[in-house]
């Protein structure tokens, strides 16, 4: 019974498709003949289908509107993207070029102190490691045995001492500064009706100010005296900046002063360094003849020039 009804289905499903298929192809034989054009400009069909095409006309205003919407979504996306990916590439030069500035005025600098310090031969070196833990007592920096660098050679800036290199390996230099409570080098207050001399050494109380010790209680050392080393001891040439008194005050026992020292080195702000290969006397300064009273000029001999002794 079900097969007979299943039948009687399949034979109707079929007498509709092929229906409609007539239909379909009589309606484009018609059309394509001209004949169906009075149909569809009879007022009755155009009423009857206007719905319909004002349903299809909203529907593809909607579509053609939301397609430009995404459009314009799009493309207000990708060109936001794209720029802030140039505001980022600018910000990225800008600190680039920044950072060359800042370099070539170091390195200016340093290149300036060289050609002034012809006493000494110098070799520059980059800052590459500072540990938290020795942040104020040693650095590394890019020079080593291979370099020519050897322990106890001092180290400087244009400003003035930084320290000493105390180990070496080939390409690389452990450097001892100044700030360090285990360094001391000899100094001496540059102010020539001073002259005092004492050991500038690392302050364990106070690492960014080094203490100036072993200063007679009687002497004239003040506030704002220019330290620079000694010369004694033979590892520091004579003359180095090492810094500014800050403060003055006894020390426990009463009979000497100790100096606090401003050091002459931002060593918060310490990138490149030179390292003092080799030292020279410095040569002195040439002699500038006292200015003559007029009618007592004389020559380069030591004769009159004017009056009886005029040539």
């Amino acid at each position: 019974m079900s097969r007979i009804r299943q039948d009687s289905d399949s034979r109707k499903t079929t007498w509709v498709f092929v229906a409609v298929v007539v239909s379909l192809f009589l309606v484009i034989f018609l059309a394509a003949r001209g004949q169906l054009n009075p149909i569809l400009t009879n007022s009755t069909v155009i009423t009857a289908l206007a719905p319909f095409q004002r349903a299809i006309s909203w529907a593809g205003d909607k579509i053609n509107g939301a397609t430009t919407t995404v459009w314009e979504i799009a493309t207000v996306y990708y060109q936001n993207k794209e720029l802030k990916e140039e505001v980022f590439a600018l910000r990225q030069q800008n600190l680039q070029a920044a950072e060359y500035v800042a370099e070539n005025i170091r390195l200016q600098e340093m290149l300036n102190y060289k050609h002034a310090a012809v006493q000494f031969d110098l070799m520059p070196a980059k800052v590459i490691g500072r540990e938290s833990s020795t942040w104020t007592s040693v650095i590394s920096i890019n020079r080593g045995s291979s370099d020519g660098i050897k322990p106890n050679m001092p180290v400087v800036t244009e400003k003035g001492l930084v320290g000493v290199i105390t180990d070496v390996s080939p390409v690389a230099s452990r450097v001892q500064l100044l700030l360090d409570s285990r360094f001391s080098v000899g100094t001496l207050v540059q102010r020539p009706e001073s002259r005092v001399a004492g050991i500038v050494q690392g302050n364990p109380s106070d690492a960014m100010l080094p203490q100036m010790i072993n200063i007679p209680r009687n002497s004239d050392i003040i506030v704002g005296d220019t330290i620079v080393t000694s010369g004694f001891g033979g590892v520091f040439p004579k003359g180095l900046m090492v810094g500014s008194v800050a403060t003055v005050k006894n020390d426990s026992g009463g009979l000497l002063e100790i100096a606090y020292i401003n050091t002459a080195v931002d060593f918060q702000k310490l990138e490149d360094v030179m390292i003092i290969t080799a030292s020279r006397e410095a040569p002195p300064q040439p002699l500038t003849p006292p200015k003559q009273t007029p009618g007592t000029e004389t020559d380069k001999d030591g004769n009159l020039i004017g009056g009886d002794g005029k040539k």
